[in-house]
């Protein structure tokens, strides 16, 4: 399998131990992760070369960063350092009706403040097969969002396979334009796109029909006209992919997703995940198993219950990176769920 590209922002992610409350707190569990880097860690941890494309400050703590790429498989050569600070995120785990929180601290960061022309895109390409960016990179600057768009359309001239996670943050598009009028062009340019529940109604007014998120039950025909529609909007998506999750309380989620592949529909088994270790990076750990399921399995369907068996077991590893193995994403596949010891 060739090279994955990723690019977007990596940040520090400062966690109060156990289930402490932010204003309980007296020190934070220190690691990194960010959308795309997540994506990244899992492929590499399936043996995938991946490379991680993004601006760091260079000073220590952008060495920090770097170094646990580094450990964790990804590649770093084409990460350019410059700007004055990594970015940071506060995040609160949720327990039991007590859902998560988020507090950011990215803004001007080294990628936020990134510029296009800046990464040498033809180098990063080399040998490379598969571009991967999200809707987290336009969504933190003007400028992040230019260089976004640049790498695409060199991807795409170059004759990689481009995807994105459409990933809807409220929190993030300050910077002047609404995602409607900075996504369409991004995603024109894709031929795989994942979302999850809200991101294509978020993104781009088209609403699932007869939803009940916070009942629990996210019912997956309601997302085929999701994707119909997505498809009809843009016809270089060959390929899109909906995460359905049911939220019963933090602690408690039903989890699956169904995958269009040129109009026809797979659907995945249902997993009923409690209790919930931590369920950031979800979402990228279904990417990364997506990506590696389309290129390893000839059967979409296969493909599917991959990246659905991979997020499962992601939720029940602490940080944002899904360090889990092929084998293990297999055994879950094969229904085997009861977790027992394995001696």
């Amino acid at each position: 399998m060739k090279t994955v590209v990723c690019f977007g922002e990596i940040m520090m992610r400062l966690t109060p131990p156990g289930f402490l409350r932010f204003v309980q707190v007296n020190r934070f569990d220190v690691s990194f992760g960010g959308a795309e880097a997540n994506v990244a860690a899992a492929l590499a941890s399936y043996g995938v070369p991946a490379q991680f494309v993004t601006r760091l400050p260079a000073h220590a703590i952008g060495d920090l960063c770097i170094r646990s790429l580094r450990e964790h498989g990804v590649g770093v050569a084409h990460i350019v350092r410059g700007g004055d600070r990594l970015g940071v995120y506060y995040y609160e785990l949720g327990a039991a009706q007590r859902g998560s929180q988020v507090i950011y601290d990215r803004t001007g960061s080294s990628a936020a403040t990134i510029q296009p022309g800046m990464i040498d895109w033809d180098a990063a390409f080399e040998g490379a097969g598969w571009f991967h960016w999200t809707g987290i990179t336009p969504a933190i600057s003007e400028s992040a969002a230019a260089a976004c768009l640049e790498a695409a359309k060199i991807a795409k001239a170059k004759g990689l396979t481009v995807s994105c996670d459409m990933n809807y943050r409220a929190k993030l598009w300050k910077w002047g334009k609404a995602p409607g009028e900075v996504m369409p062009e991004l995603v024109s340019l894709c031929d795989v796109a994942i979302g999850n529940e809200e991101d294509a109604e978020k993104v781009f007014g088209i609403r699932a029909p007869g939803v009940d998120v916070a009942g629990g039950r996210v019912e997956a025909e309601s997302y085929t006209y999701v994707c119909s529609k997505l498809a009809e909007r843009f016809p270089n998506l060959h390929t899109i992919a909906v995460t359905l999750r049911g939220s019963l309380s933090a602690s408690h989620n039903r989890w699956s997703a169904i995958l269009w592949h040129k109009g026809e529909i797979f659907t995945a088994p249902t997993y009923d995940i409690t209790p919930i270790v931590d369920r950031v990076g979800g979402g990228d750990s279904f990417m990364g198993g997506l990506v590696y399921g389309l290129h390893t399995y000839e059967d979409k369907g296969t493909a599917l219950r991959f990246a659905v068996a991979a997020s499962c077991l992601k939720h029940s590893i602490y940080g944002d990176f899904n360090v889990v193995t092929i084998a293990e994403v297999e055994k879950l596949m094969g229904g085997d769920v009861s977790g027992r010891v394995s001696r």
